[in-house]
């Protein structure tokens, strides 16, 4: 199948030394300042910590206007580079109908996190158009010492060491499934399957034509995630998905959720690779959300067909 869909927008590539910023868009989290410094230093880059990072409300990394200033900052920034999120939790949704897209739209850098920042992946597909990722976080991810493939795969990806045509690497250790066999071309978009589920009917709902669905999740039984997927199939979004790539569903045994994957994509003949270690597992391999991809799930392979970061 060839491709009808345009493609995001890359973003500029995160260059050896540039400055980080972190924000809090979600739940609060301590964080220990100077580990993060010396962590980011010791891979050659300066971090700048914007103001909602200190904040608590509740379970709020602060209110919802020093959590939006502080996304707005950090995208208008000249010196911020990259972007990534302190923690996920919940609060970005509160955030959405608030966005300014014309200002991210005109600072474009790579923006990382998972969990609740699903939202914010949802929102610039649709409303900003260029590429983010779905990737560690810096406390749970990057100062968690999580295995070695999280932050290789996190740098490789932001620093444009892969290219159109690469493969995404993926652990040897841990295995693929492949729950229903075939090839698609399409728009690697989603996240946690629980937000993915929340914004539908809202403006910020998944843009699932022609999309390669990424799902992962945590603290849901099966048959959660069972009511979660069904909830997509009866709003019409499985219908128009070209291909399915799961990530870590963590506390679900992996048999039973297989299971569900078959019941629930057989009838519809598209690819499914289930296994793909991102999300809230270790390690927590970066993939480029909005990107155009090929799913061969008989190879259980994931390649590139775009540049996502371009040098500056």
């Amino acid at each position: 199948m060839a491709h009808t869909l345009t493609p995001h927008h890359p973003v500029p590539a995160l260059p050896q030394e540039g400055m980080i910023g972190v924000i809090a868009p979600a739940g609060p989290a301590p964080l220990d300042t100077e580990k993060a410094i010396q962590w980011m230093h010791a891979r050659g880059h300066e971090l700048r910590i914007f103001p909602g990072v200190y904040e608590k409300d509740n379970y709020l990394a602060g209110s919802d206007e020093i959590r939006l200033n502080d996304l707005h900052a950090a995208f208008a920034d000249p010196e911020i580079k990259a972007i990534i999120c302190l923690r996920g939790g919940y609060g970005t949704p509160r955030l959405l109908d608030r966005i300014d897209f014309d200002l991210l739209r005109r600072n474009p850098k790579p923006f990382v996190g998972y969990s609740d920042i699903t939202a914010l992946h949802l929102a610039i597909s649709r409303y900003a158009g260029f590429v983010t990722f779905h990737g560690p976080l810096l406390n749970a991810d990057l100062l968690g010492d999580k295995e070695p493939p999280t932050v290789t795969s996190f740098f490789s990806l932001l620093r444009g060491q892969l290219k159109a045509g690469s493969a995404l690497n993926h652990p040897a250790a841990y295995p693929l499934t492949t729950v229903e066999p075939g090839i698609a071309h399409g728009r690697l978009l989603g996240g946690n399957l629980s937000m993915i589920a929340a914004t539908m009917g809202t403006p910020y709902q998944i843009d699932a034509e022609g999309v390669i669905l990424f799902i992962e999740d945590v603290n849901e039984p099966l048959y959660r995630i069972d009511r979660l997927l069904t909830q997509l199939r009866l709003a019409g979004t499985l219908h128009k998905l070209r291909g399915v790539l799961v990530g870590d569903v963590a506390g679900v045994d992996v048999e039973a959720l297989n299971r569900l994957l078959k019941q629930t994509f057989e009838p519809l003949r598209i690819p499914v690779v289930s296994g793909w270690r991102s999300g809230h597992c270790d390690p927590n391999l970066t993939l480029p959300m909005g990107a155009l991809v090929t799913l061969d799930a008989g190879e259980k392979r994931l390649v590139l067909e775009q540049d996502v970061v371009v040098s500056r």
